[in-house]
């Protein structure tokens, strides 16, 4: 038997922190080495570090505690009531994918598709809406998002054709702190030296719509495209798009920002000096340091949680007190109820 079979009923669920996954991308840097504290792998490019991953070929690993070294699959099998709390049932897989992104490069102008475009995901997939929250960015950095006004498939097929492609994508220069929403159906890229945290459905579907002439040097060869299916993921109402206007639900013990509210997530930035609480009972919640440290404290326990960092919260957690060692951001992210 398992560890968590042996202790099932033993073992109360804990806040929990997950190792990360770095992803080689051709696009990538190295300056998630400023963020986090794991090292990152070798020299090469690393373009992504999943945080919080219930995937069979990318699985989150407990880092501390009882539990280390069990996935979240397995947790979410064994202690699903103590995971999920009222939303008990309603997830096969822990439904958000949360990652750090490193875009030293531009990363392929790319589009996905929605939960209702089944024809275009494959089976147990989903469709992908996701959000970016700017942690670093340059004079140089870009985020395209959204195609500009008269943009049709016609127009989009000839410009990758000729490599004009640019010219219809509707972009900006972010600041630090910015937050950008990604429905399905957006063609959206960024890079020059930029980092974000990304929340999106638990879902890996992209199609590459163009590729700005990368060769992948491990490969020699230019990556693959999915013209076709990217077009016909595309939106074409939605028109140029911009950074969302956080929403101030609380300015006391903590100043608490909501940046983005969806039927797939909800997340906050709260930033503060003095101790405020975080979490809610009977549900499950997520945190991301974004900036500083400080104490996360839960049944007697101090839970050290420092910038970089993601810790769930299981729903028998419910709402914990954090108490930063100084100034800190976080970002704390509810699941679809």
């Amino acid at each position: 038997m398992s560890v968590i079979e042996n202790t099932k009923d033993q073992i109360p669920l804990y806040p929990i922190r997950f190792e990360p996954i770095y992803q080689y991308r051709i696009w990538g840097g190295r300056q998630l080495a400023n963020l986090l504290t794991a090292p990152l792998p070798d020299n090469d490019p690393i373009g992504e570090a999943w945080m919080l991953s219930d995937r069979d070929d990318h699985a989150s690993l407990v880092g501390d505690g009882p539990l280390k070294g069990q996935t979240i699959g397995q947790l979410m099998k064994k202690f699903q009531e103590q995971m999920m709390g009222k939303l008990t049932g309603k997830f096969n897989r822990f439904p958000l994918l949360l990652k750090f992104l490193d875009a030293h490069e531009r990363l392929s102008v790319q589009v996905h598709p929605s939960d209702m475009q089944k024809d275009f995901i494959p089976e147990g997939e989903h469709g992908k809406t996701e959000a970016w929250v700017v942690l670093k960015s340059g004079h140089e950095s870009r985020i395209y998002e959204g195609l500009k006004s008269g943009t049709t498939a016609e127009k989009l097929r000839q410009s990758i054709a000729n490599g004009t492609v640019e010219e219809h994508l509707s972009y900006f220069t972010p600041k630090c702190g910015d937050s950008v929403f990604l429905p399905a159906g957006t063609v959206h890229a960024l890079g020059g030296d930029i980092v974000v945290f990304e929340v999106q459905q638990n879902s890996d579907v992209t199609f590459r719509l163009y590729d700005w002439n990368h060769i992948d040097a491990k490969t020699g060869q230019p990556r693959a495209l999915q013209i076709d299916q990217a077009i016909a993921c595309i939106d074409f109402t939605q028109g140029e798009k911009a950074s969302e206007i956080p929403v101030l639900e609380e300015q006391k013990s903590v100043l608490r920002e909501r940046l983005f509210q969806c039927e797939y997530f909800r997340l906050w930035r709260l930033s503060g000096k003095l101790p405020f609480t975080v979490g809610e009972k009977e549900i499950p919640r997520v945190l991301v340091c974004i900036d500083g440290e400080g104490k996360l404290k839960y049944n007697n326990t101090s839970y050290i949680i420092r910038k970089g960092d993601v810790w769930l919260l299981p729903a028998i957690v419910g709402s914990c007190l954090f108490c930063p060692n100084a100034t800190v951001s976080l970002l704390e992210i509810a699941l679809p109820e």
